[in-house]
């Protein structure tokens, strides 16, 4: 398949505009495949792409960043939220709808009676912190894992220059945030419990111990117990960030399948199909703090989102999503591992089956990997070393996945055999992490 070259060029020009060429770090070019990656979208529709110059192609990567949990224009989605845009998205009264979602998502987790909005992941954990803090009265927030791009969470690197190098990205500067939160922010590490009993030692009380239940590794036996028995001793507030795992295992968060009742969860991405929502849920007592503290926002009250949740959520209950996902995610696994056994190529798995991740431990793994999307696009897939499982991901494209890994994976044990890994490249090698590009 010949490259296209509109999108290319047009990420060339955004980068010129727009600080870091995208809005989302995560839809970087440099990400996959510099100088070469299609970039921008014309149609997206199930499991397929195409681009500007009207190439379809295959998605087995990141599905809109895990967004897109049905698949891309799922169309009982759509026609839920087309009929709301006709009837009006937005008004000087309340959308009706909020209160059924909040209704629905109190169902779903029977522990939790008060419901508050946001439309992305990020501002919604930054208003789980808030209201964290406002309930508790305290500052100094224990957490693990990744939760957004806001102040309260990248004061981190205020602390030591490297804290998030696990749980976001290595050389993140903490510039523009202010140097008061140093210290009002620690890390602990994921199924390393005697981290957060040490910060429990020295803060005996927390604001709040944050946490997302799985996500890529299952958690020890008891892990989860346990720190939730820390937050109880310390007073903190017990919250689970379900943004990227939430509904991908059950019908609901994940942290039901391990008997867990925090005291707040936060969801986003997952339950709304590609459409902006997130949700805050809790128990009435932590809730109510929000009551207390000035959290508004007016996109906060349009009809789109609840809608598109609602009519997401009640599909996912109708299709059992989450057994297809596991299934679709096993069988991309065991496409991974019987290639690299095939062709002799040492390859990593892991993270949980709806949503997975690969690594070549080799000496040249990025250059390899990038070789990897090349090739890959040259087929006609969008791939990458990670898979988010879709609802319109089907067997048929699991196989066709597979016979381009196959043939992949014998052009990368040629390079590895040959040395010639670089000289394969059309462009430079994948970036990682955080990189200033312009």
């Amino acid at each position: 398949m010949t490259m296209s070259n509109t999108g290319p060029k047009l990420w060339k020009r955004a980068k010129k505009v727009i600080p870091g060429g995208a809005q989302l770090l995560s839809k970087r070019a440099e990400r996959f495949l510099p100088d070469h990656w299609p970039s921008y979208y014309s149609k997206a529709q199930g499991a397929y792409i195409w681009d500007l110059d009207g190439t379809r192609y295959l998605d087995m990567s990141i599905m809109g960043v895990g967004a897109c949990i049905l698949g891309y224009a799922d169309p009982d989605v759509n026609r839920a939220v087309i009929e709301a845009v006709n009837r009006g998205s937005m008004a000087t009264l309340n959308a009706p709808e909020e209160v059924e979602l909040a209704e629905v998502l109190c169902r779903l987790h029977p522990w939790a009676q008060m419901v508050r909005y946001a439309r992305t992941g990020g501002e919604a954990m930054a208003i789980a912190a808030r209201i964290a803090r406002a309930h508790t009265g305290r500052d100094v927030i224990a957490f693990c894992g990744y939760h957004g791009w806001a102040d309260w969470y990248l004061a981190t690197n205020l602390q030591k220059k490297d804290a998030l190098a696990e749980h976001l990205l290595k050389g993140l500067e903490p510039r523009g945030v202010p140097k008061g939160l140093r210290g009002t922010i620690l890390p602990f590490r994921y199924n390393h419990i005697e981290e957060l009993e040490a910060i429990v030692r020295k803060h005996p009380r927390l604001a709040a111990v944050i946490m997302e239940p799985v996500h890529g590794e299952e958690p020890k036996r008891g892990f989860l117990k346990s720190v939730q028995a820390l937050a109880r001793k310390s007073g903190a507030v017990f919250v689970f960030d379900e943004i990227t795992m939430g509904f991908r295992l059950t019908l609901g968060g994940a942290h039901l399948l391990y008997g867990m009742q925090p005291d707040m969860a936060v969801f986003a991405k997952a339950m709304s199909n590609g459409y902006p929502m997130a949700a805050i849920i809790g128990r009435r007592d932590v809730m109510d703090a929000a009551q207390q503290t000035f959290i508004s926002s007016t996109y906060w009250t349009d009809r789109i989102g609840p809608v598109a949740t609602l009519a997401t959520i009640a599909k996912m209950k109708r299709v059992k999503l989450h057994r297809h996902l596991a299934r679709i995610g096993e069988s991309v696994k065991k496409v991974w591992l019987d290639a690299g056994e095939k062709h002799g190529i040492e390859i990593h798995a892991h993270g949980v089956a709806p949503l997975l991740a690969f690594a070549f431990p080799g000496p040249e793994p990025q250059a390899l990997k990038t070789l990897f999307v090349q090739e890959m696009l040259d087929r006609g897939i969008l791939a990458t070393d990670g898979f988010y499982a879709s609802g319109a991901h089907t067997d048929a494209h699991v196989r066709t996945y597979g016979r381009a890994l196959d043939q992949v994976f014998a052009v990368l044990r040629e390079a590895i055999r040959t040395k010639t890994i670089r000289k394969r490249l059309k462009g430079p090698v994948a970036m990682q992490g955080f990189t200033r590009l312009n």
